[in-house]
């Protein structure tokens, strides 16, 4: 049986990685395994010197998707973890994944630049870094998402709650009988 995917896109330090793991652990908590595909990982393979220019970025986020698409056809549960600043690039996986979600990490840039541990905004603003979405490159939020959180009113576990809430509808989790609501409460 094939896998799913979910693509958790937002903002630069909006929260999707924690939120990314927070889900994956709730999923794994009801026997249900996935891989997370994170960014910032596949791009020291990919490209292990970025420039993060258009061109590469086009390039990176087509390989990711593939690898997506490869992993669900193959019966693995798929959990993105990437900006994909282009609305382009989460669209091309939605094509290309038959079972696959859309979640935004809505935050405002203001609160993902407090939260910036890596220092993503600092380097844009000093001139360091030249493609920062949100800064330099235009972020496309979705313009139709299946599941939107607001990482900055709601915790990690309670956004990762709400996009659990809509797996169940949308990948018939429950119809599985694979997924026990007790574990996920808080």
């Amino acid at each position: 049986m094939a896998g799913w995917a979910i693509w958790i896109t937002g903002l630069p330090s909006s929260g999707k990685s924690t939120i990314a793991r927070a889900l994956a652990e709730m999923l794994a908590a009801n026997g249900i395994r996935c891989q997370i595909l994170e960014s910032d990982e596949l791009r020291r393979v990919i490209t292990p010197n970025p420039t993060y220019s258009q061109e590469e970025r086009d390039l990176f986020y087509g390989i990711m998707a593939y690898i997506g698409k490869l992993l669900v056809e193959n019966g693995v549960n798929v959990i993105f973890d990437a900006t994909a600043n282009k609305r382009a690039y989460r669209d091309r996986a939605r094509r290309e994944i038959g079972r696959f979600m859309e979640v935004y990490v809505k935050c405002p840039l203001g609160v993902c630049m407090k939260r910036d541990a890596k220092g993503i905004y600092r380097m844009g603003i000093e001139g360091s870094a030249a493609n920062v979405p949100g800064l330099q490159a235009d972020y496309e939020e979705p313009e139709d998402p299946d599941v939107i959180v607001e990482s900055d009113k709601m915790d990690p576990e309670a956004c990762a709650r709400a996009i659990l809430d809509a797996m169940v509808g949308r990948f018939g989790l429950a119809a599985e009988g694979r997924v026990n609501r007790d574990a996920v409460e808080p």
